[in-house]
């Protein structure tokens, strides 16, 4: 293995680990808002619900914070020659990051964990929804930074190879941030409502805090079902389009699509075969990828063999699961939420154990769409750093071997599952303590299993 792939790995796995928090907690500070919001017009439930689910965003928010100071380091240690060139760019939106995002951010947690009582109703709703912009706003200086990488604007390159800013607004408005923005962002959302969703029918099955657990598990499943379908379209589809557009190569892999045709079919499943460079036991839907790409039946899409080998993206299989992953999980997200809102139309989301058990067993796989997400964006810029400006093997540090990298990566995993184990158990103790307050403890009488007109009102 050469040491630039020791690097990447390395970044990779923190990267990766870093990014189950900052998702769900920029999920989560969506969906508390509306659950205050719901307690400002005198909801009980949603008051408690809130208050429950700012334990679980406190504890994912430290958890971000301690995983997320490595990699400002690996920056310098593992990436020093990307760092010292494209500094001057990538540093404008980090800080902005840091300065403008996350001091909102923390600063205003504090206030929406630990001085409720002292603020009162409005103010502290007031804080939840700064917390809310803090986060929000703080995903968007990070996409900023990925979306310049992926596509480099405003900029100037000096005579000694430095890339130096030439305007931040044109850093800002870069036309492949904002749908990168709406995608991730609808990705986050999808995680938390996902999550809510499973803890929400965890309650239930056991017939535990009921009246709090009905409200929020109702919220999560309208919020998820907006979400999943925001994911396909409009969002998804504007980031191919984005793809296509500006990184053809890199979307000809992704939809394993190898030669040039008219009519192209779109891809649900198969596997790339780089030796014959085509897709084995391919199940496909005939001419859909034209019709996708160019809204025409018999429009020509061209195929990754059209273009020069040294363009490729790096591991092409890797990159066509990961977009599959993706594609396929986000499906089942859509499938399962819609049978949700029916569920809850006909007065039966709490009665149908199926769909509960379904719920709660997804908990896992909006962590693998967004993580298979991300992993197509940086698989699919590959061989590039920035693209078409820098290359990744000439980024890297040449003073840090492969050896030290391997061994600070072998450390950071070991720590990373003491991390694991620590909010595991803290993230146990909170779910099994359950929500506070006094509706909480209301027994089945107070809310019947199946009673729309209660736990939907105050919803839509």
């Amino acid at each position: 293995m050469e040491n630039v792939d020791i690097h990447r790995l390395h970044f990779a796995f923190t990267i990766i680990y870093h990014y189950i928090f900052p998702q769900l907690s920029m999920g989560l500070t969506l969906l508390i808002l509306i659950l205050k919001t719901m307690g400002l017009r005198g909801d009980r439930a949603g008051s408690d619900g809130a208050r429950f689910w700012c334990r679980i965003l406190g504890l994912t928010f430290v958890m971000g914070v301690i995983t997320g100071i490595p990699m400002e380091f690996q920056f310098g240690t593992n990436w020093s020659r990307f760092s010292e060139a494209a500094g001057g760019v990538i540093g404008q939106t980090l800080a902005m990051e840091g300065i403008f995002a996350f001091f909102l951010e923390s600063t205003f947690l504090y206030l929406l964990l630990f001085q409720e009582k002292r603020l009162g109703v409005r103010i502290h709703w007031f804080v939840s929804l700064l917390v809310f912009l803090g986060t929000w706003l703080s995903g968007y200086f990070i996409v900023c930074t990925n979306a310049w990488m992926q596509h480099p604007v405003g900029h100037t390159i000096s005579e000694t190879g430095k890339i130096e800013l030439e305007s931040v607004w044109a850093l800002l408005t870069n036309a492949w941030a904002i749908p990168q923005y709406l995608h991730t962002m609808v990705g986050t959302t999808i995680t938390g409502s996902f999550v809510m969703a499973s803890i929400g029918s965890f309650y239930v099955l056991r017939n535990k805090h009921l009246v709090v657990a009905k409200r929020f598990l109702s919220l999560s499943v309208i919020v998820a079902c907006v979400a999943s379908v925001l994911a396909a379209f409009p969002t998804g589809d504007m980031q191919a389009k984005l793809v296509h557009n500006h990184q053809p190569e890199t979307f000809a892999a992704m939809e394993g699509h190898f030669h040039t045709s008219n009519g192209a079919p779109l891809v649900l499943m198969g596997q790339p075969n780089m030796e014959t460079l085509h897709l084995d036991n391919p199940i496909e839907l005939p001419n859909m990828l034209s019709v996708l790409t160019h809204l025409r039946w018999d429009s020509e899409v061209k195929g990754l063999t059209s273009y020069p080998q040294d363009r490729w993206p790096t591991n092409v299989p890797a990159l066509y699961y990961a977009y599959h992953i993706m594609a396929g999980v986000g499906s089942i997200f859509i499938a399962v939420s819609l049978l949700g809102i029916i569920s809850m139309l006909q007065g039966k989301l709490y009665s149908r154990r199926w769909l509960l058990w379904t719920y709660m067993l997804l908990l896992p796989f909006p962590f693998i769409a967004n993580t298979a997400g991300w992993a197509t964006a940086e698989l699919g810029r590959q061989p590039w750093i920035i693209y078409n400006v820098m290359r990744t093997v000439d980024g890297h540090s040449m003073h840090v071997s492969g050896g030290n990298a391997l061994f600070s990566l072998l450390g950071f995993a070991g720590l990373y599952v003491v991390l694991s184990v620590l909010f595991f158990f803290i993230a146990v103790r909170i779910i099994t303590d359950g929500p506070d307050g006094e509706s909480s403890l209301s027994d089945v009488s107070a809310a019947p299993k199946d009673a729309p007109s209660q736990a939907q009102g105050a919803i839509l």
